[in-house]
């Protein structure tokens, strides 16, 4: 398989995929990233863990109806042209 812009543009539709179906209460929160988790105080600068949690619950927030166009879009494509 040849390295193209498509496949480059696949692997992050996929990475996006896979971070916006990650759910809070079933895997996260069994690994010590629940909702809990890496609350600072007020002032605090966040953490590294609490940064990558708020980057989760906004690709699921924000990407949910455009990866579903997305989605459709790289399927027809790929059932076009194989």
């Amino acid at each position: 398989m040849a390295f193209t812009l498509y496949t480059l543009i696949q692997t992050a539709i996929l990475c996006t995929n896979a971070i916006a179906v990650l759910h809070e209460e079933r895997f996260l929160s069994k690994i010590g990233w629940g909702v809990d988790q890496g609350v600072g105080g007020f002032g605090d600068d966040p953490g590294v863990k609490a940064q990558i949690l708020n980057l989760i619950r906004s690709v699921r927030t924000v990407m949910r109806v455009p990866l579903i166009i997305v989605n459709s879009a790289c399927i027809i494509l790929l059932l076009l042209f194989g």
